[in-house]
């Protein structure tokens, strides 16, 4: 990686286009045919298989390998599709590596395992690269049903609701669908437009209406969504980030890990989005990484991930924190910040070591500083905007069984619900299950 001319401070251009071109290519290319027969060969078809238990969306995983191995690519993408229709993001995004594939009995006997998620790419993009929606709308059951969130939960709920047969009116407060997988994760997962390209598709099932630019709390209204749908899905994510709570937290330079991503998410020209010469990322989650990795592949010469706990507690898998390591990005663990110190822009940070005593977390009093011109703030995000009368539990929308709320005629799903892991998996089980419920409960 070479460095463009020293140019101080947070700024643009640090790297060629070419340079970032050959940065944020796929990070795992797809397999080709034969790839694919190799990969497929190695599973053992297991009867009980221990990869199905460990997907959250309960895919059929042997049958879907068995048909990619016997040169039906098309029949495995619509095992998956039919119970994860966010097969193709999913395959690029989830940590096979502690679910599916590190279940493979493969991986227990010679650690190794067969690689799920990359086969699951190549069924869902042989399907999708011939333009072919597998499912179709069942009649018209006359019932309307409003999704507040365009991400992984709401789309998924949107599709199995239109594929049931009913009228799905879609919200989202962007000005275009995809939450978390269009604009909160890492460019280099899913390269190409694909995020918007897997949209389009799925929305080729019909009967989905999509409203942007429509937020809850601001003209849309939980109560005139109830009057106006027969049933409301939630899927309104985790819009607010957690402060960091130390000196100098609003000095210039200092900002949110997500939008940050996001920004970069939606950017046409790499080459003019600024990044400091000296970054640190505070957190230990997929987002922390995925600043920091592509902080260092904009062209920031020095990037430190700083976590207040050890390295096992860290949210992000081994498989991301190795990533980080290779692209140069220094983890720094059981230390927490205390202060961002300089003259209205950030310079230093000022970081306090950790240590545990009886359980709880404490700081050592010794404190050391960094240079930083630029901190990403990635703590963890907060639920904003839930509409009064749902119950709250630990930050999140209380939910009972499928997505049920504490209101009648209302579910909700995803990372602003109470329930399984923040994952795009986890969502996209969420709404399907929720949008099953929502039709049983419609026709009674």
């Amino acid at each position: 990686m070479t460095l463009s001319p020293k140019t101080p401070g947070i700024a643009a251009g640090r790297l060629g286009a070419e340079v970032l071109a050959e940065n944020f290519g796929d990070l795992h290319p797809p397999l080709e045919r034969h790839e694919a027969h190799v990969a497929a060969d190695r599973c053992y078809f297991c009867h009980d298989a221990p990869c199905m238990t460990a997907c959250p969306t309960s895919i059929d995983i042997p049958l879907f390998i068995r048909q990619i191995a016997t040169g039906t690519p098309e029949a495995a993408a619509r095992t998956i599709l039919q119970q994860n229709i966010l097969g193709g993001m999913c395959a690029r995004v989830c940590p096979t590596e502690t679910l599916c594939e590190e279940a493979c009995v493969r991986e227990t006997a010679e650690g190794k395992p067969v690689e799920i998620g990359r086969l699951q790419r190549y069924a869902t993009d042989t399907l999708m690269a011939k333009n072919d929606h597998p499912f179709t709308r069942a009649a018209p059951t006359g019932k309307r049903i409003a999704v507040v969130g365009a991400g992984p939960a709401g789309l998924s709920a949107a599709h199995r609701l239109a594929m049931k047969g009913h009228d799905v009116v879609l919200y989202d407060a962007r000005p275009k669908p995809g939450g978390l997988n269009e604009f909160g994760i890492a460019s280099y997962k899913a390269p190409e437009n694909f995020a918007q390209a897997e949209v389009d598709w799925l929305l080729q099932i019909g009967g989905i209406t999509v409203e942007t630019g429509q937020k809850l709390g601001a003209g849309l209204t939980l109560e005139g969504l109830t009057a106006d749908y027969d049933a409301v899905f939630l899927a309104i994510g985790l819009a607010g980030v957690n402060a960091l709570r130390c000196d100098g937290e609003d000095r210039e330079g200092v900002e949110d890990a997500v939008d940050f991503i996001a920004t970069l998410r939606q950017s046409d020209d790499l080459s003019t989005l600024p990044v400091g010469r000296d970054v640190v990322v505070i957190g230990g989650g997929m987002t922390a990484v995925d600043a920091a990795v592509q902080s260092k592949l904009l062209g920031a010469e020095n990037v430190t991930i700083a976590y207040r706990r050890d390295r096992e507690a860290m949210g992000a898998s081994d498989f991301e924190k190795d990533l980080a390591a290779s692209k140069g990005v220094r983890l720094l663990t059981d230390v927490r910040p205390v202060a961002v110190h300089g003259n209205g822009k950030a310079v230093e940070i000022e970081l306090e070591y950790t240590k545990t005593e009886d359980g709880a977390l404490v700081g050592t009093g010794e404190t050391f500083r960094l240079k930083a011109d630029q901190v990403f703030k990635a703590i963890g995000q907060t639920l904003e905007g839930a509409p009064e009368g749902l119950e709250i539990t630990r930050g999140k929308i209380t939910v009972s069984g499928p997505g049920r709320t504490t209101l009648p005629g209302v579910w909700a799903g995803g990372d602003c619900a109470l329930g399984g892991e923040d994952l795009t998996v986890t969502a996209v089980a969420e709404g399907r299950d929720a949008a099953e419920d929502i039709h049983a409960t419609l026709m009674g």
